[in-house]
């Protein structure tokens, strides 16, 4: 079956990889870290840095027409797993309703963060 594919998001053109691509009814979002709005790395506690990947996951699917509200799986990278409960704290109130799949495993990003979050939302053409 055909489906139509479709990037979104301004590309890194040193990265083989959009921000967000739409395959059919689906919209797959690359691996955000904590940039703001201007693609700058942000610093802070694992709260904070929580929130602003959160949000950099939500610009990246607003660009594909979709919200958080669409989104039914989500991979958190977290680079230490004793951040999980404050990382969990601000995951809930963006998910307060928990509708969605999460695995959160503890990994080291090949760049200098202390999370990365990639996500696949649902949202039919």
């Amino acid at each position: 079956m055909a489906y139509l594919q479709q990037a979104f998001g301004k590309k890194n053109p040193n990265l083989p990889f959009h921000p967000a691509v739409r395959a059919g009814d689906f919209v797959f979002v690359s691996g955000q870290v904590a940039k703001d709005e201007n693609g700058v790395m942000q610093d802070g506690t694992i709260e904070q840095l929580t929130r602003s990947t959160i949000e950099a996951m939500r610009r990246a699917l607003q660009g594909a027409g979709c919200d958080l509200a669409d989104v039914v799986k989500v991979t958190t990278y977290l680079e230490d797993a004793r951040d999980f409960g404050r990382y969990n704290g601000v995951f809930k109130e963006y998910f307060p309703d928990g509708m969605l799949a999460r695995t959160t495993v503890e990994a080291r990003a090949v760049i200098d963060t202390k999370i990365e979050i990639e996500c696949m939302a649902y949202k039919p053409l």
